[in-house]
């Protein structure tokens, strides 16, 4: 897959196709390619502050969501802890994305589940990675007060409802180790 079957096929599944629209995406998405960056797998959804779906593109390095040609918003897989998906008669099917650096919800992803396990996937073999191991040390080697603040963003995390028990639980026991 090259990175033009990935945007085709998020295109594709969001519905929005034509050729402007996949210029315009390959335009803001080439700006931003990391080195070394393989395209691993698309879809679409909609983040739950915007009405039309845009694109979820997984790398080899990172989650992104694409919408309009905006500069995408991205997600460092080692940083990820969790990917669940659940469904809703109001939003289909729903993905949450947890990671070191935050939640993130999408909301009506075509193929979702499908889409999550790719993610999960991913995000093991870039945290298990020489490269990825390098990068995540700080945060392993983190301070007590680093470590501390890492599992305060959780906790609100639960608490605002964002996560479940298990979800947090599961997170948690990653970051400590």
């Amino acid at each position: 897959m090259d990175w033009t079957d990935l945007i085709d096929t998020a295109l594709e599944a969001s519905g929005n196709s034509s050729k402007a629209h996949q210029a315009e995406a390959l335009r803001a998405f080439a700006a931003t390619v990391i080195d070394d960056e393989k395209p691993v797998a698309s879809t679409a959804g909609r983040h739950p502050e915007h009405f039309r779906k845009g694109m979820l593109v997984l790398t080899t390095h990172r989650l992104l969501f694409l919408k309009d040609g905006k500069p995408p918003v991205p997600v460092p897989l080692a940083a990820v802890t969790d990917a669940t998906v659940t469904r809703t008669k109001l939003n289909g099917e729903v993905l949450l994305v947890v990671a070191l650096t935050g939640s993130h919800r999408f909301e009506d992803v075509v193929k979702a589940e499908f889409f999550a396990e790719q993610l999960r996937t991913a995000a093991r073999a870039a945290r298990n990675a020489p490269k990825a191991v390098a990068a995540v040390a700080p945060v392993e080697a983190a301070t007590g007060d680093q470590l501390i603040g890492q599992l305060e963003r959780l906790a609100a995390l639960r608490s605002s409802g964002a996560l479940t028990e298990d979800e947090f639980t599961r997170a948690k026991q990653r970051l400590i180790g």
